[in-house]
């Protein structure tokens, strides 16, 4: 008697996955997801980190935009890293794993509808951040259109946060692997910036990194010239491949699937980590561009260069005073800093007939600082029109009684020396008691003879001193007046 052949079957065959039973999965999920419950914490964090400093600052929309994409992200890593890593252990913590493996769903699958719910409330809660601060910034009259490079940097960071979190919960399971995660990625992402050194730094492609870390949220910075894209298509770059990469990770392990299921999740990583590999790459290749940017020269289009037109908005000052129509709400300040010496120095000879704001040059200094200086000559045309740069143009923020003094002490007495030649021929001393007497300050040594001058001069009715500027101007830019001549 002879044994029959036992019959050869094929092994079965994987499971699968149907739309519709993928979409009840995933609403299955949205309804439990416990970062339904972590988005009041969000919205709380979100108001009093970025919308109010935010709010703080004058309607432009490249300072909000820019501060929401380093604030957001200071505000959605931990909590949507945590919420993320709590549902990836979830399974392990409740020691369901050996039970769920005999499901018709593969572990993997199960793991991506958790991630892609945790990532929708987080995206939902975005947005509704965005809509808020966009919102109050166009209502208050913000020049230009918004700027959604910022956004989109800020919601790509979201699906790989929730990634990272997943990952971490799904391989190391334990009721304290969600809030040491949530806490190491804020610390590991603030850290981040802090490693940035100079322009060509591929720590650049930090999503918290909206342009040169130097300048943080510079006010001359995409409004002269254009919202160079090349380092948020690197970032955008960078965190697809992280988010890919991390999810592919999640399905590598035996439990997670099929072998060809597992094969589809290596090459996912494998794609990931180049495209994040090659992302922080071309990071690294950014150059701090003239206009405050970070260009990158295998992503930068020429035309992206061109300056924004506009039409200048001016006051009415003795000598007008004219600056880009994003700046609008500093015109009443400046126009009353700088009237007392656009009166003294109104209808002279070789006075500017106008005083335009200019756009800034961004330089990178040796010592991991950028140098700010006024873009093209310092006077235009015929009468002429003077070109300045502005205190707010300097990259640091100043309430309004700073930034009155600043214009009376800085942009006031460089109309001044323009005026009277002061540092382009070299320098008299009756120049500089004029400056002195016009700009209505004591800044000369006390009891010295171009003190004193200018005590003298500045003691004089305007009429008086307006009538004798007018008849010797020449001669006082040409440095062949005395202090004694002065009256």
């Amino acid at each position: 008697m002879t044994a029959a052949p036992m019959s050869q079957t094929a092994p079965p065959a994987a499971p699968r996955v149907r739309p519709a039973a993928a979409m009840r999965l995933l609403r299955l999920e949205l309804r439990r997801n416990v970062m339904l419950w972590m988005l009041p914490a969000v919205l709380a964090l979100f108001w009093l980190i970025t919308y109010r400093p935010a709010m703080a600052h004058p309607p432009l929309w490249n300072i909000r935009a820019m501060m929401m994409q380093t604030n957001a992200s200071a505000v959605f890593v931990p909590t949507v890293v945590g919420a993320a890593a709590w549902l990836g252990s979830r399974e392990a913590r409740n020691g369901m794993t050996d039970l769920l493996a005999g499901t018709s769903r593969p572990r993997w699958a199960r793991q991506l509808a958790g991630w892609a719910a945790t990532t929708c409330w987080a995206l939902l809660a975005y947005a509704g951040c965005v809509a808020a601060l966009y919102t109050v910034t166009a209502q208050q009259g913000a020049w230009g259109g918004p700027l959604w490079w910022p956004v989109a940097v800020g919601a790509a960071g979201l699906p790989a946060f929730s990634a990272l979190g997943f990952a971490a919960g799904a391989l190391r399971p334990s009721r304290f692997t969600a809030p040491l995660t949530a806490v190491g990625a804020f610390l590991a992402l603030e850290l981040s910036a802090q490693f940035i050194h100079g322009d060509d730094s591929a720590w650049q492609i930090s999503p918290l990194v909206a342009g040169p870390w130097e300048l943080g949220a510079d006010q001359g910075v995409a409004t002269f010239y254009r919202y160079l894209p090349d380092l948020p298509i690197a970032q955008l770059m960078f965190l697809g491949g992280l988010t890919a990469a991390l999810l592919g990770i999640l399905g590598l392990p035996v439990g997670s699937g099929g072998r060809r299921l597992r094969r589809g999740a290596a090459a996912l990583t494998t794609v990931g980590l180049l495209a994040a590999v090659a992302a922080t790459a071309l990071a690294g290749t950014g150059r701090l561009d003239p206009h405050g940017m970070i260009a990158i020269p295998t992503l930068h289009r020429v035309g992206n260069d061109r300056a924004v037109p506009y039409t200048p908005v001016c006051g009415t000052t003795s000598i007008p005073v004219c600056l880009h129509p994003a700046y609008s709400t500093y015109l009443p300040t400046v126009t009353a800093a700088l009237e007392p010496v656009l009166r003294e120095l109104a209808d002279l000879p070789g006075a500017p007939a106008r005083i335009d704001q200019a756009a800034a040059i961004y330089r990178q200094d040796p010592n991991n600082g950028v140098i700010i200086s006024r873009e093209g000559p310092a006077a235009i045309g015929t009468p002429p029109t003077l070109r300045v740069l502005l205190p707010f143009q300097s990259g640091r923020s100043m309430t309004a009684a700073e930034l009155g003094s600043a214009l009376r002490a800085d942009t006031g007495r460089d109309i001044v020396n323009w005026v009277l030649n002061i540092g382009r021929d070299g320098v008299s001393e009756a120049q500089l008691a004029v400056a002195e007497a016009v700009l209505a300050t004591s800044t000369l040594p006390a009891g010295t003879p171009a003190a004193t001058a200018a005590a003298r001069f500045a003691a004089l009715p305007s009429d008086r001193r307006h009538a004798w500027l007018t008849e010797h101007i020449a001669a006082l830019r040409a440095g062949q007046v005395t202090l004694d001549e002065l009256p």
